[in-house]
């Protein structure tokens, strides 16, 4: 058989046969039978069942307009969300911070220390001591934070007796009108003890909470501020001068008011982050350290001040007086020693003070000097050369001048005085004729009289710059009345003050040259260097032969038994002095009603170191003499200021010069 496997075969062709008859059609529905079984023959199909009819397609809407409005819906939200963001982190960043800090932050002033003042010997006169400023947070008060409706009444009513406030204004400080303020001060200046009172309160509270969740601690949002409370370790010792320091911190009166802004120094910064109350301390704090106030060191002796502050006050009440006043000064440098007044007051309890004592009287009063002013008129005739210490004068009982018709302190027939005896005696009528030989006129007399009252310092601010003080009251000549002409000679008509007076005769004391008075020598600041007070100014007044002649005269006021200053003679020493009793012009009234008292001078007469003033006003029992009430005082505390500074006597004997001469 041959191989045709790697042949192609073509395909069979079909020879086509003979055509068959085509097939009857069955009807639809009926059963082919076929011929019965047997090889070949066909299966019998059986009828199918009958289909359903078909349904359409559900055809759903498209979408897309959905998928725009949820995606612009979605933009919308978006484009809020970035706009606050923008906000929030661009356009109001800054703010936001701002008041994150501020919520998160606190910053709290840390108090200077005030300066102190001393003596001139370092004797403390005001110190500083630890105190607390008691402080709250308002918003840790509110009923979110202690779950209660009442509690700044429930820490008020805690505080109120331990503070010394009223309740009500506690509780208005801790609910403030501004909800977001978060510091406000309860109490100022608090002992440590106080402190510890409301600390042991808030201990107390915050382990009772601990235990009973029903118990709140309303003390909780309660602080204390560090700072100072000035103290005076001497009481009312040198009140007047000293002044006080107010609630603020800040001198009300003298030293305190006048120094104030060197005295203070320079308040620093502490600024943390807290919470709840607390400082945070892995949060960090900046702070800007306080700088402490000067110390001042005045010129005044603590001793001397005393003794002259218990001498005034014992015979102001014993003459039952309004007030009185004493004033030592170094004849040479100038330097007040003392300045005391009575009454006078506690400037560390002012709430018993009376608000009339709170002042220093010496620099504000303002009082016609009387016959311890004619040292001046003296002074005058002798530089001008009208006269000599043993010039006679005729003094009658009565002098008329002008419209007024003149007398001294006591009615006597004529005197024969010597132009000492004029001052020793202390004559109103021979000042007048004194001093009229003045200037050829009278008019030309008060214009040289009034030149010289000016450059004793009358009419002007004594230097001193203290807070109230008083220059006194001098009128220029063309205005002095008919009177005025023939009393201000003898201290009637002009007003001075207590300090003016000193200086007069420190003046004289110091060879004719005034010293503007101080009170401060120094200041010692945060570095510990003592800076000394500027040099006061010089003027020369009279000569140092006038101021010497003058001298000597005051010695018979006090060593001449005719003199009216006998009480003030002090054993061992010369003493140069005058008496005063003025008119008193009446502060409420406006009119004469009672008496200036005053003793004015200064020892050793020959070699001068310390002057003494004293003045009472309306002695009202026993007498009202100024050689009588206030000579004493002169003698007390001149004794006392010469044993403290060791000035011994200079063993001259007094110049005796003549009082009066036989016609």
């Amino acid at each position: 058989m041959p191989d045709t496997s790697g042949e192609r075969q073509s395909p069979r062709r079909r020879v086509p046969g003979p055509a068959k008859p085509p097939r009857p059609r069955e009807p639809r529905g009926a059963v082919r039978r076929g011929p019965g079984p047997g090889p070949g023959a066909r299966p019998v199909r059986r009828p199918s069942a009958p289909r359903p009819p078909a349904q359409r397609p559900l055809l759903l809407g498209s979408p897309r307009p959905r998928l725009r409005m949820v995606g612009f819906a979605l933009t919308l939200v978006l484009l809020v969300f970035v706009g606050r963001l923008l906000q929030v982190q661009a356009v109001d960043a800054s703010a936001y911070a701002a008041k994150a800090e501020q919520n998160r932050y606190v910053v709290h002033t840390l108090a200077a220390e005030r300066g102190g003042i001393t003596d001139r010997n370092g004797v403390a006169l005001a110190i500083s001591e630890d105190a607390y400023d008691i402080t709250a947070d308002p918003t840790m008060f509110t009923r979110k934070q202690l779950k209660v409706d009442d509690g700044p009444e429930q820490a008020a009513a805690l505080l109120a007796p331990i503070l010394g406030k009223n309740q009500a204004d506690l509780v208005k400080l801790l609910l403030p009108e501004n909800r977001e303020l978060r510091y406000v001060r309860l109490a100022a200046r608090q002992t440590p003890q106080v402190w510890k009172q409301i600390k042991d309160l808030k201990t107390a509270l915050t382990n009772k909470a601990g235990a009973d969740k029903n118990t709140v601690n309303v003390l909780a949002g309660v602080f204390a501020d560090p700072s100072s409370q000035r103290v005076y370790p001497n009481g009312d010792l040198a009140a007047g001068i000293l002044g006080w320091v107010n609630a603020d911190g800040k001198g009300g009166g003298g030293i305190e008011q006048q120094l104030d802004k060197q005295l203070t120094g320079k308040d620093g910064k502490i600024r943390y982050a807290q919470s709840g109350g607390r400082e945070v301390p892995t949060a960090g704090s900046t702070e800007t350290p306080a700088v402490a106030g000067s110390d001042v060191e005045l010129t005044i002796d603590r001793d001397i001040q005393w003794a002259a502050q218990n001498a005034i006050t014992e015979q102001v009440k014993k003459s039952r007086a309004d007030r009185g006043y004493v004033v030592v000064q170094d004849t040479r440098t100038g330097q007040i020693l003392a300045m005391a007044n009575s009454p006078g007051f506690d400037p560390n309890d002012l709430s018993t003070a009376d608000a009339a004592a709170m002042g220093n009287a010496a620099l504000q009063d303002a009082y016609e000097p009387g016959s311890t002013a004619k040292v001046m008129s003296m002074a005058a005739v002798l530089e001008e050369n009208a006269a000599t210490p043993l010039t006679h004068v005729v003094v009658p009982n009565r002098l008329h001048r002008g419209d007024r018709l003149f007398k001294d302190d006591i009615d006597h027939a004529t005197w024969y005085l010597t132009l000492n005896g004029v001052l020793a005696k202390s004559s109103n009528i021979g000042t007048i004729l004194a001093t009229g030989q003045l200037g050829k006129t009278q008019e030309q007399a008060n214009q040289v009289l009034y030149s010289y009252l000016r450059k004793f310092g009358i009419g002007g601010y004594t230097g001193l710059g203290f807070p109230g003080e008083t220059r006194g009251i001098l009128a220029a000549p063309d205005k002095w009345s008919t009177s005025q002409q023939y009393t201000i000679p003898f201290g009637q008509g002009f007003s001075i003050n207590a300090m003016q007076a000193a200086s007069v005769y420190s003046t004289i004391a110091n060879g004719g040259v005034r010293v503007e008075p101080t009170l401060v020598r120094g200041s010692k600041g945060a570095d510990g260097r003592f800076t000394p007070a500027a040099q006061p100014k010089k003027t020369r007044v009279v000569s140092e032969k006038t101021a010497k002649t003058v001298a000597q005269m005051l010695e018979s006021v006090v060593g001449d038994e005719q003199g009216t200053g006998a009480k003030a003679a002090i054993p061992g020493y010369n003493v140069a002095g005058k008496t005063g009793t003025a008119n008193r012009v009446d502060p409420a009234t406006g009119r004469y009603r009672g008496y200036t008292s005053s003793f004015a001078g200064f020892a050793p007469a020959d070699n001068p170191r310390i002057t003494v003033y004293c003045s009472i006003q309306n002695a009202t029992a026993g007498s009202y003499f100024g050689g009588q009430i206030c000579g004493p005082i002169y003698k007390q505390v001149m004794e006392f200021a010469l044993k403290t500074l060791q000035i011994p006597p200079t063993g001259a004997r007094a110049a005796n010069l003549p009082v009066d001469y036989k016609p």
